[in-house]
């Protein structure tokens, strides 16, 4: 039974660890797809991790957005529009955090 237990439980987490990649959220995919060189699973799986904890998901997926197209960032920090604002605003408390947080 034990033995039964253990080989079902390691069979789990061969599972999940195939399927991680699966699930990563918007900004790790982003900085995995990026052309920068510092960018690796570890890195961006915690930047992934500070975004799940300070970003909506819809702030992840127009973060993300950065990766692939930087003018779009400038677009939003020079904007008016108040709803822009708050975004840069959340964006930037993102960055600090993840800069804090991930740093090697």
């Amino acid at each position: 039974m034990m033995k039964n237990t253990l080989s079902m439980a390691a069979c789990a987490a061969l599972v999940l660890a195939l399927a991680a990649p699966a699930f990563a959220g918007p900004i790790e995919n982003a900085c995995l797809r990026s052309e920068r060189k510092a960018a690796n699973r570890g890195l961006c799986g915690c930047i992934q991790q500070v975004a799940d904890m300070t970003l909506r998901g819809t702030d992840q997926r127009r973060a993300a957005a950065f990766f692939r197209d930087p003018d779009k960032a400038q677009q939003v920090k020079m904007s008016k529009r108040n709803n822009d604002d708050a975004f840069w605003d959340r964006y930037q408390s993102f960055g600090a955090q993840a800069e804090a947080f991930c740093a090697s």
